[in-house]
């Protein structure tokens, strides 16, 4: 005889439902909305397509934009680390203050912030004026777009690692101590992958926030085609135009990419718990 099959309650109504209209939400948020932008594509012929969307000026747009999106990614990945760790793990005068300026680039309007870089380091600027005798130029160069990119990244790493290093108490270090491992023993071996997910989830946040970047970029960018010029502002130029093809084919690349690098981390995340797990 079989056995009657009792399920605790759940507050949350059955999968089938939640399901259901999780399904219908991320249609009507995500799905239809980049439908309409294939679509619109799709009525392109590939002339128009690859003149606009694979041009030389489109190709140095979308190096630009997805280079230093990446690059920022990585610098945030270390010092991100870096500051969620200090604020695990210390206590300090100032602690709270620290705290609050992490989440500083989230209220922050990114207009204000292209401005504040572009004040900042510009020849005449109150830290440009310095570099400038040394040779080095932040303001109006690839350079700049990705100091710019850091600040805006910056709470997405440290706001993914933070409770994850919080529920890695500092018993699991004494005792890897006790075994005989040295601190960089402890890090690569028990601390790095427990929060290798988390950090990889603050990356591609990071990364993801970069490649879409507009109002804080086009300040200090410089907007040069061929050298400065971000992808979403080529968007922006073709809309001028009234080009709404070739923008959809320009936003379609990005689109393009951008899922199948940000699948490529959903990977590595998953790799990492298994291996974790095991």
């Amino acid at each position: 005889m079989r056995r009657p099959c009792f399920r605790a309650p759940s507050i949350i109504p059955g999968f089938g439902l939640t399901f259901g209209l999780s399904l219908t939400w991320l249609c009507l948020i995500v799905l239809i909305p980049l439908s309409a932008v294939f679509i619109k594509t799709a009525g392109m012929g590939w002339d128009h397509f690859s003149s606009v969307a694979l041009s030389e000026r489109a190709i140095a747009a979308y190096r630009l934009s997805f280079g230093a999106s990446l690059g920022a990614a990585f610098i945030n990945a270390v010092f991100g680390l870096m500051i969620a760790w200090i604020l695990v793990r210390y206590d300090f005068v100032g602690k709270r203050v620290v705290n609050a300026l992490v989440d500083l680039p989230f209220a922050l309007p990114t207009a204000v912030a292209g401005i504040a870089f572009t004040s900042l380091y510009a020849d005449n600027g109150w830290i440009g004026q310095y570099l400038e005798p040394l040779g080095i130029k932040v303001a109006f160069t690839q350079f700049g777009v990705v100091i710019t990119l850091v600040f805006i990244g910056l709470p997405f790493v440290v706001r993914s690692v933070e409770p994850v290093l919080a529920d890695i108490g500092k018993d699991v270090e004494e005792a890897s101590a006790s075994l005989g491992a040295t601190r960089a023993q402890t890090f690569r071996r028990v601390i790095l992958p427990a929060i290798l997910p988390a950090l990889l989830t603050g990356f591609a946040l990071a990364f993801a926030r970069g490649v879409g970047e507009y109002g804080s970029v086009i300040f200090i960018a410089g907007n040069m085609p061929y050298e400065t010029e971000i992808a979403p502002l080529l968007i922006i130029t073709q809309l001028e135009q009234y080009d709404y093809a070739g923008a959809t084919a320009i936003a379609t690349v990005m689109l393009i990419a951008s899922f199948s690098l940000l699948l490529l981390i959903n990977l590595l995340q998953a790799w990492s718990r298994r291996r974790t797990v095991d």
